[in-house]
């Protein structure tokens, strides 16, 4: 992270609070076998923001 953060603050002024996506690296379910799929949905939240959700479609 120290590196991601730093090499987005050349770029952009980071504040306190903003929130850094970055999903996951390319065969990360492999070892667990648990892949998203169509159909599926993804909600993620941020304590005293809120939640967004979102359904996998396929490609």
């Amino acid at each position: 992270m120290p590196e991601l953060i730093s090499f987005l603050s050349r770029y952009r002024t980071l504040e306190p609070g903003d929130v850094i996506c970055t999903g996951s690296p390319r065969g990360a379910g492999v070892f667990s076998d648990r892949f998203l799929r169509p159909g599926d949905l993804v909600e993620v939240e941020v304590e005293g923001i809120g939640s967004l959700r979102g359904g996998v479609v396929a490609a």
